[in-house]
């Protein structure tokens, strides 16, 4: 880890300490402004959270309050003075993959997160940076995460900021120094793990969840961990596990019965990825359990069952982890309606009576006011337009529509898409209006079985690992909804809602279906950070723009507010990126992030505009076949579409690679098989083969060319469609599969290896393993001195079973079998990778072998 102390000025010691009521320092002290700003983050305890309403001037944690309703009582900035509000400062990062978090704002410090899970902490008056903590998230991590590099926000707690890292880890960071106090590794070794998530804190505890269940060998869980020293709480597990071990919690029997097949197998999935949030007059943690492992609920669970807690609101015991009860937004889910998004606590007057509510609007597209006390469904309804449900029943399930699960062998259009029809980004509660605001999303997804696909590996859509439903056949009769929005339209739009009445009161359509979280406040002001680079605050009786800035970069953040020495100031972080962001933007030109901050009278100098980046099609040109460019339209669909979507559009945060330049295309070979890029989140996909890389690269250059010629995208995908079926027809083709992927050599003796080689091949190895002596224990064991070590040995891992139940050391002969195969060597290990290249697995054993004491 490394981090960074800034110096600070006298300026900002005043400021601190004014608020805290302490004496001024003395000129020049850096010292007393640290130990000012250490001061500041201790006063952050329980009673202070609790309390967060009292001191509405600071921005404590997540969602403001533990209500997380986004409201602030602030009320200096009106509607009438506005036109007065200006910038107050800018701060420029140096990061472009996005920014979603929440700024955390104490006494005048604020603290966020950047892309890579990096934390910065400054003066919230001036923006003067005092110290950056980077966590070193290895950048081949980027393989496992499905939505980007990306990071939501802190938690903070006397006198320690808490943050989650994109390969598992929580870490307690000195809030003053930035100096890391503990940290602990969340995940399991193996297995596709991250989190992206804030922290919430709980009664002195530091509560966590994860992500991957787009993945294989996924089980989701949340964790509470002591604040002060990190060892953990308690554990709660959202999906029951292997039924020939013992149950980690009584209810998981309970769940197990509605689970059918192996499941346990390909973990599960059930990740809580975002909404933990912390219910303090109960007592009780609510927890927004997201999608199975696979998708399609007939692959993962083959005789049905509403497979708990899926795609559920599971109430749990702050104190012991205990399960209290759940309510199934989406029972059997097969569509990725996760209920992770964001959940908001009220007291609202229904039927002539006061309830204590939770609110949620998840993917599914309904929106849901639930009795907090014991999960009670008090109403529901479609907040969206939706095609897979009708309604709610009696008993509080969906009721689905005919092909509603597709398993017809077409493939059907279905709304809401896998991106719900609100994801992850903030809503706001306004007291006042008693309207929740909604950042919607209007989008279709295709959806279908794989059943007869080629069984390839790696990338987002990982062949037999695969846990999403989308259709690799493009030449497959497509099931459309004419009231639905188009295949490959989308769009946007805030929403307005009553949750009494259950009905939509406005709606502001918005040109990209990807845009910021919300604040509201007393003043009747509504803030939103969008796609198209604005910063805009609407009325929220009306929903019209009362002001706007121009912040030059697409927003995903949600802002906040707070005050400073008696003066109000509104912040955004803009930089876009993550999920979609990877793919599409609508501004002109990328930006490194920037914080804007605004106040009444702010007169700050704006950051200028930069010309188009937008990148032109490449002028290469290919005679490849067309079975040849249908099997590059296999691999590129399933390792490539993830993060850089399908070749000719215009790029967001990640390029589009048919607007590469020559040497990239030059290049293609050093970038996917060795990992050229690696260090830029570009791993290594080196279950490629050659000619499956010199395939991809044809099917690339081969839509630019279209385009070139005036084809349209449409016409595009009908020739592709018909190439890929011709290539699958053909079927494997010379030193490839009909996996797409090169067999594995048999075992015998070890031909002789290149440490070299090896050294670069193992690569894509470090995402969960160091190599150098002493190096970190990530998501599996430090690999110094691992040729003739005891197998599972390592301490402070956690092994599965499969491997902690064998004996011996780790042989050159062991290693090898183990690279070739895990899951042969040992059945229900969590390690995913497989080494298929009997020559490459002998330059990692011979690099390997350097990595000892001798």
């Amino acid at each position: 880890m490394t981090y960074v102390l800034k110096s600070i000025s006298i300026l900002v010691a005043i400021a601190v300490l004014a608020t805290c009521g302490g004496p001024a320092p003395t000129t020049n002290s850096e010292n007393s402004a640290t130990a000012s700003h250490q001061d500041a983050s201790l006063t952050v305890d329980d009673a202070r959270l609790r309390a967060a309403d009292e001191t509405p001037g600071d921005w404590l944690s997540y969602g403001r309050n533990y209500s997380e309703d986004r409201y602030s009582p602030l009320d200096q900035i009106t509607k009438e003075n506005l036109s007065e509000l200006g910038l107050a400062w800018t701060l420029e990062l140096t990061s472009t993959r996005g920014v979603q978090a929440t700024p955390l704002v104490v006494n005048g410090i604020m603290y966020f997160t950047g892309p890579w899970s990096v934390v910065y902490a400054v003066d919230a008056r001036t923006g003067t940076q005092i110290w950056t903590f980077d966590p070193e998230v290895p950048r081949v991590k980027a393989i496992d995460l499905c939505c980007g590099v990306v990071n939501r926000g802190l938690a903070l707690y006397k006198g320690a900021v808490f943050v989650g890292t994109l390969d598992g880890r929580l870490i307690s960071i000195d809030a003053a120094t930035g100096e890391q106090n503990w940290s602990v590794m969340t995940v399991p070794d193996g297995g596709n793990y991250s989190i992206t998530g804030a922290p919430r804190i709980a009664n002195g505890k530091v509560l966590i969840g994860n992500g991957g269940a787009e993945y294989a060998n996924v089980r989701g869980f949340v964790t509470a961990y002591d604040a002060a020293t990190g060892d953990q709480v308690w554990r709660f597990y959202t999906v029951p596990g292997d039924p020939s071990q013992p149950l980690e919690q009584p209810e998981l029997e309970m769940a197990a019965k509605t689970w059918t097949g192996e499941w346990w197998k390909n973990g599960g999935g059930g990740t809580a990825w975002d909404s933990i949030v912390y219910d303090p007059e109960f007592n009780q943690v609510l927890v927004g359990v997201g999608n199975g492992s696979n998708w399609d609920r007939a692959i993962r669970s083959p005789d049905g069952g509403d497979n708990l807690f899926l795609s559920s609101i599971v109430a749990l015991d702050a104190e012991t982890g205990a399960y209290k009860w759940h309510y199934q937004t989406t029972p059997g889910d097969s569509w990725d309606y996760t209920a992770t998004q964001p959940i908001i606590l009220a007291d609202l007057d229904i039927a002539g009576e006061r309830r204590k509510v939770l609110m949620q609007a998840p993917k599914n597209g309904f929106f849901y006011v639930l009795d907090r006390t014991n999960g009670t469904l008090i109403s529901a309804a479609p907040f969206s337009y939706m095609n897979w449900a009708t309604g709610i029943d009696e008993n509080g399930r969906p009721i689905e529509t005919d092909n509603a699960r597709y398993q017809d062998g077409r493939t059907h259009w279905i709304t809401p898409s896998s991106h719900g029809a609100h994801n992850w980004f903030p809503m706001s509660y306004n007291h006042e209006t008693g309207l929740v605001y909604i950042p919607g999303v209007i989008q279709s997804s295709p959806y279908g079985t794989n059943d007869d696909s080629p069984n390839m590996t790696g990338g987002v859509l990982r062949g037999s690992d695969i846990a999403v439903s989308i259709p690799f056949r493009a030449w497959n009769e497509q099931v459309i909804d004419p009231n639905a929005p188009p295949p490959g339209v989308s769009s946007g739009e805030l929403i307005a809602y009553d949750p009494i009445r259950q009905e939509r009161v406005w709606a502001i359509p918005q040109p990209s279906r990807y845009n910021g979280g919300l604040l509201s406040t007393t003043t009747g002001l509504l803030m939103q950070g969008d796609a198209e680079g604005f910063f805009r605050i609407r009325d929220t009786e009306t929903g019209e723009v009362l002001w706007e800035f121009d912040v030059n970069s697409g927003v995903i953040a949600p802002p906040v507010t707070y005050l400073v020495d008696g003066e109000q100031y509104i912040t955004i972080i803009a930089e876009w990126g993550g999920g979609q962001g990877q793919t599409f933007r609508l501004t002109d030109a990328l930006y490194s992030g920037t914080v804007y901050t605004f106040k009444l009278g702010g007169t700050a100098e704006t950051p200028p505009k930069r010309p188009s980046d937008r990148r032109k099609l490449t002028e290469l040109t290919t005679n490849a076949s067309p079975v040849d460019i249908g099997w590059g339209y296999t691999h590129y669909f399933q390792n490539c579409v993830g993060c850089h979507s399908f070749p000719g559009g215009n790029g967001g945060a990640i390029p589009n690679l048919a607007r590469s330049n020559k040497a990239v295309f030059d290049n293609y070979q050093g970038i996917i098989r060795e990992g050229a890029f690696a260090e830029r989140g570009m791993p290594m996909q080196n279950h490629l083969s050659t000619k499956d890389i010199e395939d991809l690269r044809a099917y690339v250059i081969f839509v630019a060319q279209s385009l070139r010629a005036g084809q349209s995208p449409l016409e595009i995908n009908r020739t592709v469609a018909d190439y890929q079926k011709a290539a699958w027809a053909a079927g494997p083709q010379e030193s490839v599969s009909s996996q797409g992927q090169e067999e594995p050599e048999k075992q015998g003796s070890l031909p002789g290896g290149d440490p070299v080689a090896g050294k670069r091949a193992a690569t894509i190895c470090s995402s969960c393993h160091t190599f150098e002596k002493g190096g970190d224990t990530r998501i599996g064991p430090n690999l110094w001195n691992i040729v003739g070590k005891d197998i599972a040995s390592s301490k402070g891992v956690h092994y599965s079973d499969a491997l902690s139940g064998l004996e011996g050391t780790w042989t050159p002969e062991k290693l090898n079998a183990f690279l070739a195969s895990p899951s042969e060597f040992a059945p229900g290990t969590a390690m995913a990778i497989k080494i298929p290249r009997e020559q490459q697995r002998a330059d990692i054993i011979a690099f390997l072998k350097t990595m000892n004491s001798d």
